[in-house]
């Protein structure tokens, strides 16, 4: 009984680490995609992304930036080269909705040169 006791608790001790390693590891590598993209650096972006065996297309939506998503991160941080990798890079369904457009307006980046790659790739 005590045997079974110990065990438990021992799997538990290590999923409870493994979890928050990743976690952690998550959060990292988020911060440093967030980073590539405020430097407009988008070999390093690409780079991140392969090494860690991503695609934009699968993580822009759980990615957040200072409270916004990858694109809308490059919209403000006037990220011309990694956003047009994003825009790129993305399903034009994403892009659809011109709802990045309608928030780089709104927010004073109606002037960004992104602007023009979203409508395009959109088709709107």
């Amino acid at each position: 009984m005590k045997l079974s006791t110990a065990l438990v608790s021992a799997s538990l001790v290590v999923a409870s680490f493994s979890f928050s390693f990743s976690a952690q590891a998550n959060d990292q590598l988020a911060a440093s995609l967030c980073e590539y993209v405020a430097a407009d650096d988008k070999g390093g972006l690409r780079k991140k992304l392969k090494s860690s065996r991503l695609k934009i297309r699968n993580i822009f939506d759980g990615v957040l930036c200072n409270g916004n998503n990858l694109l809308r991160h490059a919209i403000a941080s006037n990220a011309v080269g990694a956003g047009e990798y994003i825009v790129k890079n993305l399903p034009k369904s994403k892009l659809a909705d011109g709802a990045d457009i309608a928030w780089a307006e709104g927010n004073g980046h109606g002037g960004s040169a992104l602007i023009g790659t979203i409508k395009a790739r959109a088709g709107l």
